[in-house]
């Protein structure tokens, strides 16, 4: 399973983004997928989790109510909306598979490149 991160870029407290994890590989659509994030100076922490069918989803604290994960496994996409962006959300984004929907990072594998979200002030 080969995991590709985009839709990151540099915008102002309060805006929108948009990041898409697109998957390949014959069992993608069986995994979890998970969105973690690395900010400067700081350990990778969960950003958002979503089941195989997309039915169950997990948010960390930090970001329920202003991030939204969903998936589209016929086009083997995992999307992150991410709104009413704040500058303590700069971070590279990252996104992995797992067999459960956890929180915990030691579950995931197959991760990708990351795409880099830059929020202004």
């Amino acid at each position: 399973v080969r995991l590709v991160e985009s839709g990151g870029g540099l915008v102002q407290a309060g805006a929108s983004l948009t990041l898409s994890c697109t998957t390949s590989g014959d069992a993608s659509s069986r995994f979890v997928v998970g969105w973690f994030r690395v900010a400067p100076g700081k350990e990778r922490s969960f950003v958002a989790g979503v089941s195989p069918n997309g039915g169950n989803t997990l948010y960390a604290d930090s970001v329920k109510g202003r991030f939204t994960i969903s998936r589209n496994n016929a086009e083997r996409t995992v999307t992150l909306h991410l709104n009413n962006l704040k500058p303590e959300d700069t971070a590279k984004y990252y996104c992995a598979t797992s067999a459960m929907l956890v929180s915990a990072y030691r579950y995931y594998a197959n991760w990708g490149q990351g795409t880099q979200v830059t929020v202004s002030s």
